[in-house]
């Protein structure tokens, strides 16, 4: 059997190094593009490899109901148009909290979804975080908090069998589009994020409508907090 001389050696390990850099930096030269456009998430993508079903209709933020972006920022981030991509104040307690952060729950700021939607993966990981963190930086940087939360509503997972995005959701739950939703049936909605498998908008138990109570007290101390997504007439 031929030994690899170390010339050739080398040779592999710096075109691994390459290939890996190229891939860690490939969604920063991304990002910046997705100012337009209607991108597609990482999970939409692994479900039309495998011929699993995707459902998903993009709608502008300004055709949304203003009570959901509302009611997403209250229920998932609600420092979303204050910080820059990462809520230091909440990964600090998380860290004082937590003695293993790949155990850690919660602390994920929008842009974080996003950068993790759009360009890595789901399972929990210290490879995965440390390429999140940076990345929601950069997307913070590079995109108005509008298109950020744009973006998310129209990738999140809104259902238990391919459904993605606020439109879908709000017919699957509602029977009608994510611009009729009231204030009510858009902190359902924020409800079921973290879970759409196992959380239904569309049959909430006690358990998801105390949820959403919580989420709906909240979107009325904090339509100030969430200005940066206001609608504006240039929409």
């Amino acid at each position: 059997m031929a030994v690899p001389r170390p010339r050739s050696v080398g040779r592999l390990v710096r075109g691994a190094v390459v290939v890996a850099v190229t891939l860690v930096l490939l969604p920063y030269a991304i990002a910046p593009f997705y100012r337009a456009g209607q991108p597609v998430s990482t999970l939409m993508m692994w479900r039309w490899l495998w011929g699993e079903r995707v459902e998903r209709i993009w709608v502008p933020l300004a055709q949304m109901s203003p009570a959901l972006p509302l009611a997403v920022i209250a229920a998932e981030d609600g420092r979303f148009c204050t910080h820059h991509g990462i809520d230091t104040s909440e990964l600090r307690h998380i860290f004082e909290e937590t003695d293993d952060l790949s155990e850690a729950r919660g602390g994920s700021t929008i842009t974080q979804q996003v950068a993790k939607n759009l360009f890595l993966w789901n399972s929990r990981s210290y490879v995965r975080k440390a390429l999140e963190l940076p990345l929601a930086l950069w997307i913070d940087l590079v995109l108005p908090k509008r298109r950020i939360l744009e973006i998310y509503l129209n990738i999140a997972e809104w259902g238990p069998d391919g459904e993605f995005g606020a439109e879908v959701g709000a017919r699957r739950a509602f029977g009608h589009g994510a611009a009729a939703l009231t204030r009510p049936q858009a902190a359902l909605m924020a409800a079921e994020l973290p879970n759409p498998a196992v959380r239904d908008a569309r049959r909430p138990g006690p358990g998801l409508r105390r949820i959403a109570g919580i989420h709906l007290r909240r979107m009325g101390l904090m339509a100030r907090d969430a200005a940066c997504v206001a609608a504006r007439p240039a929409d």
